[in-house]
């Protein structure tokens, strides 16, 4: 277990990596998109809404990265820090994040709404016009259509960047002086971050070359990256936040004769 974790605190040591790993995403989508247009990648198991990792792990995207975050988060910064304020202002950001996640999807659904209209066959067309929201044209049977964008590339690239940003103390974690059962549980709670980190990853791909248009996924994207940067970019940077996670070098306390 400790190579693996030694693994990924190598990976994210690397500021080229971290630095440029929403680049990273946003290539995916765009190349993604191209190939989605250009209809060069064949339908799998992955291409319809139903495969396993859709409806059991995307669908409650955010409930998974809560689930595995907070536990991390608390023992984490307690580690560092054993100041009862400073673990409670690091755990607002938790809150934070699911504000952003929040408002943004609830931004998308009110996007979708107000952009688009209720098709139907011409047999139904004098009918469908009355319907004047998805909800109500969805239950009647009919589609609609408006601009949708993508929640999926949204969630996926914002729970991943969340994910990276909060788990970054855990390279100093390795040189503190943890009793055994916390340093189990927090080097569980990481291989299974960094698990979710590579199935957001995956999933987002998918996203990009089956499912949207190019300016839809484009948006959530771009949304994504923005409540990142005016998180952890501007407003962590100041005191009245809850601050950036706590990235100090521990010093390795000194061998007793």
């Amino acid at each position: 277990m400790d190579v693996i974790v030694d693994k990924f605190v190598s990976l994210w040591k690397i500021s080229a990596v971290r630095q440029n790993f929403h680049w990273f995403f946003l290539a995916i989508s765009f190349l993604g998109s191209i190939l989605k247009e250009l209809q060069l990648v064949p339908n799998t198991y992955f291409s319809g809404p139903k495969s396993f990792l859709n409806v059991y792990l995307v669908k409650v995207g955010w409930g998974w990265t809560l689930l595995l975050l907070t536990p991390f988060l608390l023992l984490s910064n307690a580690s560092l820090n054993r100041s009862g304020s400073f673990v409670f202002r690091r755990l607002l950001s938790l809150v934070v994040a699911t504000a952003c996640w929040y408002v943004c999807t609830e931004t998308f659904f009110y996007i979708e709404n107000v952009t688009g209209s209720c098709s139907a066959t011409d047999a139904d067309d004098v009918r469908s016009k009355d319907l004047t929201s998805k909800i109500t044209c969805v239950r009647a049977g009919f589609q609609w259509h408006g601009f949708d964008i993508s929640g999926h590339s949204f969630l996926l690239l914002y729970s991943a960047l969340f994910i990276v940003e909060e788990t970054a103390p855990m390279a100093y974690l390795k040189t503190a002086s943890l009793s055994t059962l916390p340093s189990i549980v927090l080097s569980l709670l990481y291989i299974s971050l960094n698990a979710l980190v590579i199935v957001w990853i995956f999933m987002f791909a998918c996203t990009s070359v089956y499912f949207h248009d190019p300016a839809q996924k484009l948006v959530g994207t771009l949304c994504a990256i923005l409540a990142w940067h005016l998180t952890y970019g501007v407003w962590y940077l100041h005191q009245w936040s809850p601050g950036l996670p706590p990235v100090r070098q521990l010093k390795p306390q000194k061998q007793r004769a």
